[in-house]
């Protein structure tokens, strides 16, 4: 597992940063919040999860360790994906999504798009 990236940030998109870490820029599919706080040319620190599929090796960022446990724990619930797991992680954070799944409120989480 890739644990984090740090470095400079190298590019922005809507859905995604290019971190470049030794000379090799490392794409980074982040949360809306998490892209707010970074600029391009500046250094940052992200906590990584790396996601093997068949066909993919996809690297997801976070703000900090919590978000990427978060996001690990969300995706051992049947049906819950990668993609998922970071749309519930961009409408709550971390407190707040483990508090609407211990208390199973329905509204919160039907407030993730992709869930209903």
């Amino acid at each position: 597992m890739i644990a984090f990236v740090s470095g400079t940030v190298a590019a922005l998109a809507p859905d995604s940063a290019v971190v470049e870490v030794g000379g090799v820029g490392m794409a980074v599919q982040c949360t809306p919040d998490t892209l707010s706080t970074l600029r391009v040319g500046q250094s940052a620190r992200l906590a990584t999860s790396l996601v093997v599929r068949e066909d993919s090796l996809t690297l997801y960022g976070f703000a900090d360790d919590d978000e990427r446990q978060t996001f690990e724990l969300l995706q051992t619930a049947s049906g819950v994906g990668p993609r998922l797991a970071q749309a519930m992680l961009a409408v709550h954070r971390p407190d707040a999504l483990r508090r609407a799944v211990a208390s199973a409120d329905e509204k919160a989480l039907t407030a993730v798009p992709g869930i209903g």
